[in-house]
């Protein structure tokens, strides 16, 4: 897959745990940890924008692309 998800990372370098970002985003812990894998075949900016909000980041610290 071209498009790598690196939440986790970001998630480590906030030190911040997966049932705390879900709760501050809005979604389950479920579909945060699809988003995680890079199962999801996408992802609303609305949910973007939550998330970078509570990680003080940006898009493309998320998100990478690899041929």
């Amino acid at each position: 897959m071209p498009i790598v998800v690196t939440l986790d990372v970001m998630m480590a370098r906030r030190k911040m745990r997966g049932r705390d970002l879900a709760a501050r985003v809005g979604i389950t812990e479920a579909n945060l940890s699809l988003l995680k894998s890079g199962k999801v075949k996408g992802v609303r900016f609305s949910t973007l924008e939550a998330i970078c909000e509570a990680l003080d980041c940006q898009p493309g610290d998320l998100l990478r692309w690899e041929e």
